[in-house]
């Protein structure tokens, strides 16, 4: 009798979120740090909150800026985002949902907090994700789409004490409720104390994972919350045990391995590139500001 087992994944190094404070918003970031550059395609991540605002507050501070050569994933966890952008969409995301948007070729955007948040105040705790774009898709058009929580597919594991919210890419036939220009899994995933799950990750592919709340147990170390796991990334088997209630976010994809210059809002892949994306924004071609 022969057993198959799949071996477990290798765990490289743990890096902690740095405190870097955006005028009265909590903000944290794990990536990229002095250590770590990126975990391609996936590139930045600021852990914002978690606070709670008074009544009668500013709410978030990023008002119009652009972007262009890379897409933002928002995870609302508490509190609300209000989007805007030059392509004339507008939406207000709620706890729970999810914002993706791809800035391609170049648009303007904002993210404030709704005018009911401001005025009654609340707890926030939102997290943003900066994923690559490929040299070829670096121009494509723009693109947003926001989907509150009801709105996006989910599934229970370890009789109910894990829930996973499938944001893109598929796990055992449950499908991502966002489409990707390049193939690739992203979830967030809630789990009470004492929960478990595995998941395979291909070969080759690089592992996003932030432990955004409580605890968490892999390969008997020990995860606390605001720290990211970086992976080798020679595939197998993902395990994870919930010491204490907590929330994380997984994601993994194949890597580009191609040259990344980041500078200011813009991810290219020259620093030709990225002049030209400073002159076409002053020129006015990311599109007009209107709100």
């Amino acid at each position: 009798m022969f057993i198959h087992t799949i071996k477990a994944m290798t765990i490289k190094e743990i890096h902690p979120a740095s405190y870097h404070p955006i005028a009265d918003l909590i903000t944290y970031n794990p990536l990229p740090s002095e250590k770590l550059r990126q975990i391609d395609p996936f590139i930045f991540l600021n852990h914002h909150g978690f606070q709670t605002y008074p009544k009668n507050n500013l709410g978030l501070p990023f008002g119009p800026h652009p972007h262009r050569g890379m897409e933002t994933v928002t995870f609302i966890l508490a509190g609300d985002i209000m989007h805007q952008d030059s392509g004339g969409h507008e939406s207000v995301i709620a706890s729970g949902g999810i914002q993706w948007m791809t800035a391609g070729r170049g648009l303007i955007h904002s993210e404030v907090s709704s005018s009911a948040f401001k005025k009654e105040g609340g707890d926030l705790e939102i997290l943003q994700l900066w994923i690559n774009l490929p040299a070829k898709l670096k121009m494509t058009e723009p693109r947003y789409v926001g989907l509150q929580k009801e709105e996006i597919n989910h599934f229970e594991l370890s009789e109910g004490k894990v829930s996973v919210q499938m944001i893109a890419g598929d796990w055992d036939g449950n499908q991502g409720s966002f489409e990707t220009l390049s193939p690739m899994f992203l979830s967030t995933i809630t789990m009470a104390k004492g929960g478990k799950f595995n998941k395979s990750i291909p070969v080759g592919e690089n592992v996003f994972f932030y432990v955004v709340r409580g605890e968490v147990k892999i390969l008997g170390e020990k995860i606390p919350f605001r720290n990211l796991v970086e992976f080798t990334n020679d595939g197998g088997n993902l395990s994870v045990e919930a010491f204490e209630d907590s929330v994380l976010i997984l994601g993994h994809a194949k890597p580009f391995n191609e040259p990344m210059v980041a500078q200011g809002p813009f991810v290219m892949n020259t620093q030709q590139e990225i002049m030209e994306a400073y002159r076409d924004y002053q020129q006015g071609k990311f599109g007009t500001w209107k709100h």
